[in-house]
């Protein structure tokens, strides 16, 4: 049989080996803390992460990375992506040599702006892309837990990876799709977290739905000029892992990064925010990495600049939206044709 194995035990990773373990059977979940582990598996729920939702029986959990990883042939990576690194070397030694590898991260590193696939090339060689497959889309795990009806997209650059992953990733309220565009796929499912403290941010100041229409479309411009340059595909942007991904990140409330940009709103500092929070916000730090790759690529984008200012400078949330009205005046196009 099939063996999935999942490496990280958020709401994220608990979500998709569930989801899996339920459909397909044969899933481990690989947990770091014995102690977590063990009370995971008495339990069967992940009180710290997903409360509230029953851990199926066909789902093995472990915190031997060994045990979860041995016989799997498809390997799910959710871990934050400031955490990609550890885990990859705990890890990598013990994925079976031909098994699929999909990236489930939402996120840039800080400093450079590279996606996780970068990383991984850069560690394993190009040859990866023979496995590696990412997903994204428009994934609240709660919703997903919960069993209300939810879509993603799964990239590759084999199409048969696509294929494979796909028919892994589906059950019958998970729709999956494929496409060949892992660079947009990544770059769509990491910067509209950004543009959602953004949306958080407009909310907190009841800025109102035109406000916040328009904060989400030009960001939406802002993440496909980064995706053109980069060497995307634009039509990415406009589907589930784009402008899918964003809607839902922006409106709903079990997104994390717009509650960071409420609480910023609402006068609170980054530190504290995040000190009372119990996942990660990717958003944040993925902000620095988008603004660092907009840089290198020579790419306008003024509301990941502000955002970032806001979070990291000390602008006042209010003066941003200021500031942003009182831009230059151009063409709503601008930088999102192939000859601009």
């Amino acid at each position: 049989m099939n063996k999935t194995a999942v490496i990280g035990s958020g709401s994220w990773g608990t979500t998709l080996a569930v989801l899996v373990a339920e459909a397909h059977g044969n899933c481990a979940l690989w947990v770091h803390e014995p102690f977590d582990a063990h009370e995971m598996a008495a339990r069967r729920e992940n009180v710290r992460f997903l409360p509230g939702v029953t851990l199926p029986d066909t789902l093995h959990i472990d915190d031997d990375p060994a045990a979860v990883l041995c016989g799997a042939n498809l390997v799910l990576i959710t871990v934050p992506m400031r955490r990609l690194r550890e885990n990859w070397d705990a890890a990598a030694h013990l994925i079976e040599p031909h098994a699929a590898i999909v990236s489930g991260i939402k996120g840039l590193d800080p400093a450079t702006g590279r996606r996780v696939s970068e990383f991984l090339a850069d560690w394993v060689g190009d040859e990866i892309f023979d496995r590696l497959a990412v997903l994204s889309g428009p994934n609240l795990a709660r919703e997903i837990a919960a069993g209300e009806p939810a879509t993603a997209v799964i990239a590759a650059r084999v199409p048969d990876l696509a294929r494979t992953v796909q028919q892994r990733l589906s059950a019958p309220t998970f729709r999956t799709y494929v496409s060949d565009d892992i660079i947009g796929i990544e770059l769509a499912g990491a910067i509209k977290n950004v543009i959602a403290i953004g949306a958080g941010v407009a909310d907190g100041l009841r800025f109102g739905d035109n406000a916040k229409a328009a904060l989400m479309t030009r960001g939406l411009a802002e993440m496909t000029r980064l995706g053109l340059t980069a060497g995307a595909d634009a039509l990415t942007f406009a589907g589930l892992a784009g402008m899918g991904d964003l809607i839902a990140t922006c409106a709903s409330p079990h997104s994390r990064n717009h509650y960071v940009g409420q609480e910023l709103a609402a006068g609170r500092t980054l530190d504290d925010i995040q000190s009372r929070m119990v996942m990660v916000a990717e958003g944040v730090e993925t902000s620095r990495g988008a603004l660092a790759l907009a840089r290198r690529l020579g790419v306008e984008m003024p509301i990941v600049e502000l955002i970032n200012r806001a979070l990291f400078d000390g602008l006042p949330v209010a003066e941003a939206g200021q500031v942003l009205m009182a831009r230059e005046l151009s063409h709503e196009l601008r930088g999102l044709r192939r000859d601009d």
